[in-house]
């Protein structure tokens, strides 16, 4: 039974209309068709409005009834306040979700189209104006359009099969890409077997000089153990950063007080001269000792320069080439500790001995050595990506003495750049390195360092927007831009783990409109690419690990890996 029946039946019962039933049976009106259009006459256009009186009289005849004007125009007024109210209703339910929908896309104003369908909307002949006027009223700030739909619901399902089939193509087609970052355990313990003897290699005498995998003797040859103490200054080099610091050892409490100042290092000075380069260094140092109040103090100095060098003691350091973005000319083939002196000596404001020139590796080894004395291998994580270790003197062919143990920079990250590790690379791998300073090296690195990781993600998610799979086909001119996708970009879309707020606020500052689906593959396409980064460091530290332990004839080795870089820091997963 309709709610006008309902209605109708009661105002007959309370003896307001059809006076011809009073005293008989109002049982007659249960057959009242509520849902057809003349009942809703009385809100028609004033010159149909007697045509609407007659429909209405003609019905209500047909149901045995003996209407008078007074009965047809209460009938008619029921029919429009019961319309009234549906219509409503649907647009107070219908403005909810306009809202939710502006909401969830952070948009001022919405501009969205509702798709119209069934006879109450289509027949009635004031319901779909009532229904727009107040959804635009309840909701100010939504551009709505309603459109009537041609053919239904029957048409509307096709659409649905058509486009889950075009989903489930684009979906295999974006699992694809992705699979391609998925190492297996049987390819990770390939890794892992040829690192190690990139290892075998690095360490002989013989093959040194074509080993990928240099294993630099550090001239390291102990662990802190507790009786360290002093004032130390120490210089930091190894990205787009430079850090002085002054380090206070307690002795005997194992305690370390750092005060420390980080400069920028501007892409015209890594891109510079040598001269350039150590005279910003020097520069940074000056401020550093104005800031301390140091200005006169003699103090020895520890150097930590994260680039691959040749090391003839523990103060001397020959750069074999440099990585990680810097360029700057007349250093390669240079002692970076005599061209640190040189530069001091041109300010001619301070002197200081230069006591260690060491890598970032090695220095993060130590630190945690300090704490941790299973600790015996150091792993940078970052920016560039690093191992350093302690080896057993014998296996050093490359320094006279077979007792106790000495520090090896590894500078794994040229692991691969004989092609041993071809199989592994994608296509993204090679843009990413034809694209780069230095092509053809380093190529481990650029599979796993912070330099490379967004850029990798960059070129995937170009790849995938040309097969039309994202962003509606349409690449912007940032996301062209090499670098634009920071690798900062990874750790903040992959700590998004709900409404992909961060996803969606990233691609909007690279001009890219996207959906909730956009979002939901990017982030995939990041966790891709993190997590095989992931992979490979782990089985790199797997094939040292086991080194380890196979040159100490241990069943069961425990060992700590001091770690450090901002890819390990601040990556969530």
């Amino acid at each position: 039974m309709t709610i006008v029946e309902i209605v109708t039946i009661r105002l007959c019962a309370s003896l307001f209309i059809f006076t011809v039933l009073r005293g008989g049976n109002a049982g007659s009106l249960r057959g009242i068709p509520g849902d057809r259009e003349v009942w809703s006459s009385h809100s028609f256009p004033p010159a149909r409005y007697k045509e609407g009186l007659a429909n209405t009289r003609e019905i209500l005849t047909d149901l045995g009834l003996e209407p008078s004007e007074a009965d047809c125009i209460a009938v008619q007024h029921v029919c429009t306040i019961v319309s009234f109210r549906s219509a409503n209703l649907c647009a107070a339910a219908l403005a909810a979700i306009l809202t939710r929908l502006r909401e969830n896309k952070k948009l001022a104003r919405l501009r969205t189209t509702v798709g119209m369908d069934g006879t109450l909307y289509k027949i009635h002949p004031q319901y779909p104006k009532r229904l727009h006027k107040v959804v635009r009223k309840l909701v100010p700030n939504c551009d709505v359009r309603f459109l009537l739909s041609e053919s239904g619901s029957t048409k509307g399902a096709a659409m649905v099969t058509a486009v889950a089939s075009r989903v489930q193509a684009q979906r295999k087609q974006i699992d694809k890409v992705l699979a391609l970052f998925q190492l297996t355990r049987e390819q990770l313990e390939g890794v892992q077997d040829k690192m190690r003897v990139e290892l075998d290699y690095g360490l002989k005498r013989d093959t040194h000089p074509l080993a990928t995998v240099k294993m630099l003797p550090t001239y390291v040859r102990g662990m802190p153990d507790g009786t360290e103490k002093g004032k130390f200054l120490a210089l930091d080099l190894g990205g787009t950063n430079f850090r002085v610091l002054l380090v206070k050892i307690r002795s005997g409490w194992r305690s370390v007080r750092i005060y420390n100042k980080i400069f920028a290092i501007p892409l015209e000075i890594m891109q510079g001269t040598g001269e350039e380069l150590f005279d910003h260094i020097v520069q940074c140092i000056a401020d550093f000792l104005d800031y301390m109040g140091l200005k006169g103090a003699q103090l020895p100095l520890g150097f930590t320069f994260s680039f691959p060098c040749r090391q003839a003691s523990i103060d001397k350091g020959t750069l074999i080439e440099w990585t990680k973005g810097f360029k700057a000319t007349d250093c390669e083939g240079e002692d970076v500790v005599d061209m640190l002196r040189e530069a001091i000596k041109r300010r001619n404001e301070f002197d200081l001995d230069i006591v260690a020139v060491v890598n970032d590796t090695v220095g993060t080894m130590m630190t945690c050595g300090y704490e941790d004395p299973n600790c015996e291998v150091g792993l940078i994580a970052g920016t560039g990506s690093n191992m350093c270790y302690m080896e057993e003197m014998r296996n050093i062919e490359l320094v006279e003495g077979d007792e106790g143990k000495m520090c090896i920079n590894t500078e794994w990250g040229g692991f691969g750049d004989n092609g041993c590790i071809d199989d592994i690379r994608t296509q993204y791998d090679k843009e990413v390195d034809e694209g780069s300073l230095n092509p053809g090296k380093q190529r481990y690195e650029k599979m796993t360092s912070g330099m490379y990781l967004g850029e990798i993600v960059r070129q995937i998610l170009i790849d995938l927007t040309k097969q039309g799979l994202l962003f509606r086909g349409q690449i912007s001119e940032r996301l062209r831009t090499r670098g634009i996708f920071e690798t900062k970009f990874l750790s903040q879309i992959e700590s998004d783990r709900l409404a992909l707020l961060q996803v969606r606020r990233i691609l909007q500052q690279l001009g890219l409109d996207s959906t909730c689906e956009d979002s939901i593959v990017v982030k995939e396409v990041c966790g891709a690419v993190s997590r095989r980064a992931a992979q490979l460091y782990g089985a790199g530290l797997a094939a040292i690990v086991e080194k380890r332990r196979e040159d100490q004839g241990l069943e069961h080795l425990k060992i700590t890996v001091g770690v450090d870089g901002t890819l390990y820091k601040l990556h969530p997963q």
